[in-house]
């Protein structure tokens, strides 16, 4: 998924693994339920603006950012601090909310 939105290509898929985590409903993709939903998501994913999928990937999946993200997980274990379990949709926010344990 995030090669396609690194290549600026809409995703369209069904909500299991990563994929709620990862593809923005309406912004990078289409997260779908069923087969008619899917045929919808097809017809529609013109709407999807594709330099907006690579500025996503940029700002999330890039080498960089992975690195700083890992690093900030890894600073956090080292200083007690002990992650609050992610929501059903994890934007870049969800990474701010930390708790001490």
């Amino acid at each position: 998924m995030i090669e396609a939105l690194a290549c600026g290509t809409p995703v369209i898929a069904w909500p299991h693994g990563s994929v709620p985590e990862i593809i923005e409903h309406g912004r990078t993709g289409f997260v779908v339920e069923t087969l008619e939903d899917a045929v919808a998501a097809v017809k529609n994913v013109g709407r999807i603006n594709r330099a907006q999928c690579r500025q996503v990937f940029e700002e999330r999946f890039d080498a960089q950012q992975m690195a700083a993200q890992y690093e900030a997980v890894y600073q956090n274990l080292v200083s007690g601090v002990v992650p609050r379990p992610a929501p059903a949709y994890a934007g870049s926010q969800a990474a701010n909310g930390a708790v001490r344990g």
